[in-house]
């Protein structure tokens, strides 16, 4: 192995804000490990909606607009003391980046030695620490430092080896994009049944395309026009254009499982296109929080509407087997140089893309 350096190149959040909070360092210290952890490498990190939202303070219960309202500018009314995904005070600086994909380069007092060399993946929610809740959530990049940065300490229970031929970038693809959507179809149960999924040509979207075409169920995706056909190839069997009218394109009653990044004002006519003793879950509102809901068809037609955040361990685990299996396909809409962060950020709030945006991390000093 190389000789581990005292200093790195990291990207610290400086603060909640616009793009301009997002400061690219040379001289930011190696994190020191302890006993139970081990220090990995970054080969590559994937960009994600929660990176953003984090910066941007979108987690405060004082911000009610979708996140490209305050995506490249952040919210002039966040509350500081919510704005992360615990609801405590983030720290700052903070390096963030939910998907980290690397090498484990040194391994803590009480961590086997032999998984030094071990190419991983690591968690991205994770448990928290200081508590037994499972659905307390220590999250990458928020409650602890993540991996826009050449070097992330990790505790080692939360850091997965991977055995497979993908590349650096495919692999940083996974993590928080397709554990999110394998949670919700988890969670939720989803089986050789017909799912709605909002938000489809996102990262999460087009993940739980792939795991709902595993798991049996026919898809009806959700997208921009323009995106149909490349939806449609990620597996989707129908394309539904985001600005059409759901129940008069899908009819009421004809939707078993409702898959919602979106939200917003489209939200009541989800419930209406689902079937009586349908289920409906969320892992995101980047169409807005605030939603209208008609409790009467909530109970009358006894539906079951759930929340997504927390992921148990199983999760993950089985993420790792789809890969080593090649059971799934990562899907790359473009790559950056972590020093182009600002850039890539601007791209993804821009959304004329298919699939995951992934950073490159330098692994020298140059």
């Amino acid at each position: 192995m190389t000789a581990i350096p005292t200093h790195m190149h990291a990207v610290h959040l400086t603060g909640h804000g616009g793009i301009e909070k997002l400061v690219y360092k040379t001289d930011v210290p190696v994190p020191e490990i302890s006993a139970n952890e081990v220090l990995v490498k970054v080969r590559a990190a994937g960009v994600n909606n929660t990176d953003i939202n984090t910066r941007i303070g979108w987690y405060s219960k004082s911000v009610t607009a979708d996140t490209s309202a305050g995506g490249a500018d952040g919210f002039d009314d966040v509350d500081q003391d919510d704005a992360s995904w615990s609801g405590e005070p983030l720290v700052f600086p903070r390096i963030q980046g939910a998907d980290a994909s690397g090498v484990i380069v040194a391994a803590g007092a009480d961590v086997n030695p032999a998984r030094v060399g071990e190419r991983v993946l690591c968690r991205t929610m994770m448990q928290d620490p200081k508590t037994e809740d499972r659905f307390m959530c220590w999250t990458m990049g928020s409650e602890c430092d993540g991996a826009f940065a050449q070097y992330l300490k990790v505790r080692s229970s939360e850091c997965f080896a991977i055995n497979s031929d993908w590349s650096d970038v495919e692999l940083a693809s996974i993590p928080c994009a397709y554990s999110t959507a394998e949670n919700m179809l988890h969670r939720i149960g989803l089986g050789a049944e017909t799912v709605l999924i909002t938000g489809a040509s996102g990262g999460v979207g087009s993940a739980a395309i792939g795991l709902a075409k595993r798991r049996g169920a026919k898809v009806i995706a959700v997208a921009g026009a323009s995106k149909a056909d490349a939806v449609k190839a990620l597996g989707a069997d129908q394309v539904i254009d985001r600005n059409a009218d759901l129940i008069a394109e899908l009819g009421t009653e004809s939707i078993d499982v409702v898959v919602d990044l979106v939200a917003g004002g489209v939200w009541p006519s989800l419930l209406e296109v689902m079937k009586r003793g349908g289920r409906y879950i969320a892992s995101g509102a980047i169409g807005g929080p605030m939603v209208e809901l008609d409790v009467r068809t909530l109970y009358l037609k006894a539906l079951t509407l759930m929340g997504s955040t927390f992921q148990d361990k199983v999760v993950f685990e089985n993420l790792i087997g789809y890969i080593e299996r090649n059971e799934i396909t990562p899907v790359i809409a473009a790559t950056f140089p972590l020093d182009q962060i600002g850039k890539a950020q601007e791209m993804f709030l821009a959304k004329n893309f298919v699939g995951k945006i992934v950073l490159t991390v330098p692994q020298d000093d140059a």
